[in-house]
């Protein structure tokens, strides 16, 4: 069996590299980390010029019709460089608009998505912070086929604050039931939750009788929607850490190549050497995971959801893992806020918890292979 990346992933893998290579230095991360929307517009739409927005968009709808592989591919360079941007949360509303909408609210939104226009979200949280959806969302909706009413409160919401439209999971008289909400609509507080990842953003909200006229999917049969987003927002997420990983790796190694003690080279001790290969270990087992995982979700093998979920629990050990040597390696320098290192481990520790953390994603897999 042939592992490696086809020509064109392999292609899209050095562009996108050489891209935030260019684009994304840890000077424009640190900039943004004290701009109000914490994101630059300019670059969202070069990542939209780009195809990167529509890479996994039906192409119809002015997408490309690729496949979790490609985008695995390119939220790892994302990961590398510490992205600040709403592109994995936006990807995911997009791709259950895609298997759930209708005509009309496909035209609608998954064209703007695309060309950069449009972000978007999904509350999938609500207070206790639960990753099973179908017993653990709380918000209710109340109303008329054409008409419901908003109650509740959603938890870590990423890029709420810019996003465009947000899908709203609630509890309605027939089950759980998705919703587009406007967040400029009335009833609507949006408060910041900061988390570890300083360039991330992440939003409370309070809904409070908020008016919405529009449903995605089935009412009362979203369950097994959501889940199959979440999952792929797991793989996503995983891809994310190894990024950051695979980055912390290399800046540990480049610093074992010169920093000196006793007159040599400290990548010369067999303890710091033993490291960097218990770390370049991890990173390949990292790898190796996300994108099976992502291969998995792209064919609908048998094993898809254990492999998502056997993906994020491994992968957000083993990046945590792999940051934290990389600063014991740099020593001192590591820890201070003017090195970049803590800027790739907080973006690693951040995703660890989002679309289910380790504990979670363990339970899955025993459910899934105990049956």
């Amino acid at each position: 069996m042939d592992f490696s990346f086809s020509s064109d992933q392999q292609l899209l893998k050095n562009s996108a590299r050489a891209f935030l290579d260019e684009h994304v230095k840890p000077a424009l991360v640190r900039s943004l980390i004290d701009d109000p929307r914490g994101e630059s517009e300019a670059l969202w739409k070069e990542m939209a010029q780009l195809g990167w927005l529509g890479l996994s968009l039906p192409e119809e709808h002015g997408g490309s019709g690729l496949g979790m592989v490609e985008t695995a591919i390119l939220l790892e360079e994302m990961g590398r460089a510490a992205l600040p941007a709403p592109y994995l949360p936006t990807i995911l509303a997009a791709r259950a608009i895609a298997e759930a909408g209708t005509p009309e609210q496909q035209q609608r939104w998954l064209p703007a998505i695309a060309t950069g226009s449009a972000r978007a979200t999904i509350a999938f949280l609500d207070n206790d912070l639960s990753w099973d959806l179908s017993t653990a969302t709380a918000t209710r909706a109340v109303g008329a086929p054409d008409r419901w009413r908003l109650s509740g409160a959603k938890r870590f919401v990423p890029w709420a604050h810019v996003a465009d439209v947000i899908l709203v999971p609630a509890r309605s008289q027939k089950g759980l039931s998705l919703f587009f909400v406007d967040p400029s609509t009335a009833g609507i507080t949006m408060s910041p939750a900061p988390l570890m990842d300083v360039a991330g953003r992440w939003s409370t909200l309070a809904l409070d009788q908020v008016s919405v006229t529009e449903m995605l999917g089935p009412s009362g049969q979203v369950g097994a929607l959501l889940n199959s987003v979440v999952l792929c927002g797991a793989v996503g997420a995983a891809a994310g850490m190894l990024g950051a990983a695979r980055r912390c790796l290399d800046m540990a190694v480049s610093y074992a190549k010169v920093r000196e003690q006793f007159g040599q080279p400290i990548g010369s001790f067999q303890a710091i050497r033993h490291k960097c290969a218990e770390m370049l270990l991890e990173v390949e087992n990292s790898h190796a995971a996300t994108y099976y995982a992502a291969w998995a979700l792209d064919a609908k093998s048998e094993d898809h959801a254990v492999a998502a979920s056997v993906a994020k629990a491994y992968v957000g050990d083993a990046a945590r893992k792999v940051c934290s040597e990389a600063i014991q390696v740099h020593g001192g320098i590591g820890f201070t806020w003017e090195y970049d290192l803590h800027l790739y481990f907080k973006h690693a520790k951040a995703l660890e918890a989002m679309y289910g953390d380790g504990d979670h994603h363990r339970e899955l897999i025993v459910r899934q292979v105990a049956g």
